[in-house]
């Protein structure tokens, strides 16, 4: 076969397979190599077509340029290496390789025990040769301000799977998340962007696999810059590409969630996919002895998934910015969401904020244009780093949602904490150096209990998992108000709806970037599972049929969200003492006891204190004036309301739907049921958002 084919020296850069001059260039790093073989395959079968030995190395990287090489065709490397370099197994060159920078893989991966035994070139997927990157239409973008930006955390496949109105061909895919019926409701719900979990190409761990369950959210990646073929009808590259551009057509920004600090690759027993034959020792952190040496046999585990990415050496780093830059300019996404992103600040083993990556990040003049979201922690040494981020990154606030939970809960000495997540975390994220966008607000994220579940179930009922439920965070701070689980107690149906109401306003009240966890709205329920990682069956898949009492919330959530989107002072206070920027819009922040009185250090401390008021006042004439008034107790309270001004009440978590037609109007009292919330403006603001809605 080799006839057919000239082969020449080609370049060491760009690396990957890049088509040119009438063929294809492929360079590889992999600088402990004694030879690498570059393998293609057949398209239909995927036997082997053809082996080439890569003739020059230059430096660390492999290298050749193969004519008549079109896209479309399948490729792997094979690699022997002359270093003694774990794992020995992998020396002899009988494990087929992912190219790290294929753009594509023809198939998902999953793990095949009796397949990866020996030659593992049936077990794994083939990199596809891509017609050249074209960049994605830059005035396409969205870009909302980020007082705009409401977040949404979405399952590619999850959203769709079980929709009746997306197309039967579609749902779970790509083009199921960018289906009419789909994009309407997310449109009508008020979002302004979608986070979507991992889409680069995962494999489900060994040991679920052999459980026979796998893993749905696809936190466990074999490539970075492939998507996931498990959500293609026919090509990943271009049914993502078409995604993104209809959700930016309605206005709805891309985020993914990426997964740079761990591979699926695991730690000393795991697999040989990709990054271990090329470069074992560049690409992953190793445990150290007393004198500062790596022992090559123990994998660091900073991400408890079995190793590290290092992602401070330059070869790795390269990966990462290349990777980013490449979903950016030719995939088009908007920003990314780092999950356990402390690993991005070690560097390599102790967390730097001026770290090589975190620095590299934010002079790229690709990157530092996009949104950073960081998970700000991982689980190795001097791992939590909230608030600790470079100033233009905003940080999931684990804070904000434990204490929110709290507060609601009925837990007693809640009111201060509760009041300061309110606002902003300044507390974390500090007047003057950080924006009041900083914080990413959330009530439930993709690892926990939904909203639902959050209000339905004392304890976690992960026994679907197959480890007895001992895995999921045990700490949830949450209530099912006297019954486990699913009830026909109207009482306490009617209570947990209050406190959805109650989470979910307090969520989109709140000075940050409000994150919410897709399917809330829809009071979707995973029976009490509060890790769901691998159940793709109806336990994670959205119900979209409604009760009425999930109509009204859908359509509640739909009011808050809007109420929000229609104020400048409900989502960017801009106050005087901040000088983050230099434009104010806040006359007066004023805290109140119910019985109008103004708050003072004592009543913040006061533990029995569970009901209190803010009052956020604007500059000018035309500004804004609001009320809030808060009641986690279980007695209803009697206020006294700012006397200044005719108060009209906007929204009462007491009440199952959003008042509607005339407001009503306060002038002295106010009788604030237990456990709600109530939203009131002056007579000016609440005419100018009524006529909005």
């Amino acid at each position: 076969m080799t006839e057919h084919y000239s082969i020449t020296d080609g370049q060491p850069t760009p690396l990957g397979a890049t088509l040119m001059n009438g063929g294809c260039n492929f360079a590889v790093h992999a600088p402990q190599a004694s030879n690498v073989m570059l393998c293609f395959f057949h398209g239909d079968t995927e036997e082997p077509l053809l082996e080439i030995p890569m003739p020059v190395k230059t430096g660390k990287v492999w290298h050749c340029h193969v004519s008549q090489v079109e896209a479309g065709m399948l490729y792997g490397y094979r690699v022997n290496t002359s270093a003694q370099q774990e794992p020995a197994e992998e020396t002899l060159g009988h494990k087929l390789l992912i190219d790290p920078y294929a753009r594509c893989l023809n198939r998902a991966m999953d793990w095949n025990a009796r397949q990866y035994k020996g030659d593992s070139q049936f077990m794994l997927p083939k990199a596809v040769v891509c017609e050249p990157a074209q960049l994605y239409p830059v005035h396409l973008r969205p870009r909302h301000s980020q007082q705009d930006l409401i977040l949404y955390e979405v399952h590619v496949k999850g959203i769709s799977q079980r929709h009746p109105e997306v197309n039967p061909a579609h749902r779970g895919k790509y083009l199921g998340l960018c289906d009419p019926a789909i994009i309407e409701h997310l449109q009508h719900l008020g979002v302004t962007a979608v986070q979507l979990m991992p889409v680069a190409a995962f494999m489900p761990e060994p040991y679920i696999t052999e459980k026979g369950l796998t893993n749905y959210w696809g936190y466990n990646p074999v490539n970075y810059f492939s998507p996931e073929p498990r959500y293609a009808i026919a090509d990943p590259v271009s049914e993502f590409k078409t995604m993104v551009r209809q959700l930016h057509q309605a206005g709805i920004e891309v985020i993914l969630d990426v997964v740079f600090n761990h591979t699926a690759e695991g730690g000393h027993d795991g697999p040989v996919l990709s990054f271990k034959g090329f470069d074992n020792q560049s690409y992953y952190l190793f445990e150290q002895n007393e004198f500062g040496i790596p022992d090559f046999q123990r994998y660091l585990n900073n991400s408890g998934c079995g190793n590290t990415v290092n992602t401070a050496n330059p070869v790795v780093m390269t990966l990462v910015l290349d990777a980013l830059r490449y979903w950016v300019e030719v995939m088009g996404v908007d920003g990314f969401r780092f999950d356990l992103a402390a690993g991005l600040g070690r560097d390599p083993y102790d967390f730097n904020t001026q770290s090589g990556l975190l620095r590299a990040i934010r002079q790229d003049p690709v990157l530092r244009e996009v949104r950073l979201i960081a998970e700000p922690w991982d689980i190795g040494m001097g791992g939590y780093r909230l608030g600790q981020f470079p100033s233009h990154w905003h940080e999931c606030n684990d804070k904000y949602r434990d204490q929110v939970r709290a507060f609601w809960r009925g837990d007693k000495g809640m009111t201060s904490s509760f009041a300061t997540r309110l606002l902003g975390s300044r507390d974390i994220f500090h007047k003057g150096h950080r924006s009041i966008h900083s914080s990413v607000n959330m009530i439930t994220y993709h690892d926990g209990f939904t909203l639902h579940d959050l209000v339905s179930y004392n304890e976690r009922h992960n026994e679907e998992n197959l480890e007895q439920s001992r895995d999921g965070h045990g700490h949830n701070l949450s209530f099912n108000y006297g019954v486990e689980g699913p009830t026909q107690d109207e009482a306490i149906l009617a209570l947990r709806a209050r406190q959805k109401r109650n989470l979910f306003a307090t969520l989109l009240f709140s000075q940050g970037v409000p994150h919410i966890l897709g399917g809330d709205e829809l009071s979707r329920t995973q029976k009490g599972n509060n890790n769901a990682y691998c159940q793709d069956n109806e336990i994670s898949w959205w119900n979209w049929r409604l009760s009425q009492r999930g109509s009204d919330f859908l359509a509640f959530c739909k009011a808050v969200i809007r109420l929000r989107k229609n104020s400048e002072l409900l989502s960017h206070l801009n106050l005087h003492d901040d000088d983050y920027s230099n434009q104010y819009n806040v006359e007066k922040v004023g805290w109140y006891r119910p019985d109008g009185a103004r708050k003072v250090v004592d009543d913040w401390h006061d533990e029995r204190n569970q009901a209190f008021a803010v009052e956020l006042k604007g500059e000018g004439k035309h500004s804004e004036h609001w009320l809030l008034l808060f009641n986690a107790s279980e007695q209803d309270v009697d206020f006294h309301l700012p006397q200044e001004t005719q108060w009209y009440l906007l929204l009462d978590t007491a009440q199952e739907t959003p008042p509607e037609g005339t407001l009503q109007g306060y002038r002295r009292h106010f009788n604030l049921a237990y456990r709600s919330l109530c939203l009131f403006a002056c007579e000016k603001t609440a005419k100018r958002v009524q006529d909005e809605a």
